[in-house]
């Protein structure tokens, strides 16, 4: 199937959307997928459009190429021959802190985003995947917080999200030492949901997206807004005084009644989002 580019769409950045599915893809394979403000400019463009549209469901973030994503462009920074396209400072006027938007560091859309991921995924290419829900990696994946190595810090949300995600000391030994660890690694850790052959990534999460997107969007919603804030600084009263706000809402919706009358018909329910 091919898809149609949305106009959001940058020369790094492709938009698509397929139904209720909203798919990234980075589009920088000659530089191995290294962020550029015409790449954070579609990405922030595309959360935006997956949080405002009702329609919108849920999103997969991909990349072209045998490299997901190797984080900043440090030869352009060196050089300092990165460009900025006008409608990238335009926006970054209004909205400062565009680039942490765009990887998924702060302001992150109310439905889930799932990762597929080939090859390399290094420094910035392993904090966006933080900012994911379900993360699908190829075999052939490499992950790595890497800016120590370099003298950098990694500023994307690695050292408050990679402890809250894993075990701490293994995000200790990540972040401390700045190794490569493969895809089995990445599993045993618990920083990823699936390895599945090279190739295949983006098939799998599409098959992850069409279960999330046959379930109720209000529901969705909400689990998602609990998975995300309702961590270890509540105190398991707190949290789950927080979580029962969040299902009021949900048990009390007409997708809420059509769901329990599908299962009582035997029949596949029509949600609506309302």
């Amino acid at each position: 199937m091919i898809l149609q580019e949305l106009s959001i769409s940058t020369k790094n950045c492709i938009v698509q959307k397929d139904g209720a599915l909203l798919i990234v893809t980075l589009n920088r394979p000659e530089a191995k997928n290294a962020f550029t403000p015409e790449m954070l400019l579609g990405m922030y463009k595309a959360w935006r459009m997956l949080d405002q549209e009702d329609e919108l469901l849920c999103a997969i973030l991909t990349a072209n190429g045998d490299t997901f994503c190797a984080g900043m462009d440090l030869k352009a920074g060196a050089d300092g021959d990165q460009k900025s396209s006008d409608e990238f400072l335009s926006v970054m006027k209004e909205v400062p802190n565009i680039h942490w938007q765009a990887l998924l560091r702060d302001n992150r859309p109310n439905k889930p985003v799932i990762l597929a991921v080939e090859g390399y995924a290094l420094a910035g290419g392993t904090e966006i995947l933080q900012g994911t829900d379900i993360r699908i990696a190829a075999e052939n994946a490499v992950f790595g917080v890497t800016e120590v190595a370099r003298g950098l810090y990694p500023m994307s949300g690695s050292t408050v999200r990679l402890r809250r995600q894993i075990p701490y000391c293994l995000a200790a030994e990540m972040l401390l030492c700045g190794d490569h660890i493969s895809a089995d690694q990445a599993l045993q850790f618990g920083l990823i949901n699936r390895v599945v052959p090279e190739g295949t990534t983006l098939t799998v999460a599409r098959e992850f997206a069409e279960k999330i997107c046959s379930c109720g969007p209000l529901a969705i919603n909400a689990v998602i807004r609990a998975l995300r804030n309702l961590q270890e600084n509540f105190s398991e009263e707190e949290a789950m005084e927080a979580s029962d706000k969040l299902a009021g809402p949900v048990f009390s919706s007409e997708d809420a009644k059509e769901g329990m009358r599908a299962f009582k018909e035997k029949r596949s329910p029509t949600f609506r989002g309302k």
